[in-house]
């Protein structure tokens, strides 16, 4: 068999939402894979900073940031921060309307303060709300907005109530940023990420099968959410969890069964990769 390159999620595919464990059957999978000479990347939102957990159990690299930074075990394959008037811009403009922000830099993550109180008004619904209440719970590195130490920032997270309070910067900044909002909406919460339109998952995808000279037929993802699209559109077979989007289900080649019941576990077997 080919080597693969496997490309997985974290939120809602590797893990449970909001979490930094993996069900025991899903990295029993990927080591199999590994030792058939498979490589398994983590392809999510995530900055290295917060996958930084997942990472430490032995995958082989990651398309990071939404695949504004992709790397391997020992190199650096792609970084591309945000504009710094690109940034204030954005910030500005959310701040002005009521939206709540977090920001990620490559070590670190900070948050409005008051994210918190609003989280708590707002009711479950997908799997990027629920990361980020555990979160902000448990205090995973994500550091208050007064702290923010002038570090390059690859990504904003938004969290509002009605999407015309997007809209100011979204006129400002949609010509080279993406608004990409989730399309299960929560209770009183609309959610969301501004990404820079010069890359994105499939992309970072593109950059690791080119540094190991395999075909993108020969690559898988799986995910989970529509902010997976373009891995799911890029990889030669692509993978989404029962748990997941509708519409990112009717786009995917196969659907497995849910995180919590073994879901990687049962598509590594039944795509013969273990």
């Amino acid at each position: 068999m080919n080597q693969k390159l496997l490309f997985l999620d974290i939120d809602g595919t590797l893990t449970p939402a909001g979490s930094n464990h993996p069900p025991e059957s899903a990295m029993i999978a990927v080591r199999r894979a590994q030792a058939r000479g498979h490589r398994v990347f983590l392809c999510t939102g995530r900055n290295p900073a917060m996958l930084k957990p997942v990472l430490e159990q032995g995958f082989d690299g990651a398309v990071a940031g939404a695949g504004g930074y992709v790397f391997t075990k020992d190199r650096v394959l792609f970084d591309c921060p945000m504009e710094k008037e690109d940034f204030e811009t954005g910030m500005r403009l959310l701040k002005e309307t009521g939206v709540f922000r977090t920001i990620e830099a490559r070590d670190a993550t900070w948050g409005d303060e008051d994210l918190g109180e609003f989280l708590a008004q707002a009711g479950d619904g997908n799997s990027e709300l629920i990361r980020w209440r555990k979160a902000l719970a448990e205090q995973l590195n994500i550091l208050p907005m007064s702290q923010y130490d002038g570090s390059p920032i690859y990504k904003i997270v938004f969290m509002c109530r009605e999407a015309a309070q997007l809209e100011p910067a979204r006129k400002a900044l949609e010509k080279d940023y993406h608004f990409i909002v989730q399309d299960i909406t929560a209770h009183n919460c609309l959610n969301g990420e501004l990404i820079n339109r010069k890359y994105d998952k499939g992309r970072g995808v593109r950059i690791v099968a080119e540094e190991y000279g395999v075909p993108l037929e020969d690559t898988i993802g799986f995910g989970d959410s529509m902010n997976d699209l373009e891995m799911i559109e890029t990889v030669g077979t692509s993978v989404c969890m029962e748990n997941g989007s509708p519409a990112l289900k009717e786009r995917s080649d196969m659907v497995c069964p849910a995180v919590e019941q073994d879901g990687l576990y049962v598509a590594f077997e039944k795509l013969g990769l273990i």
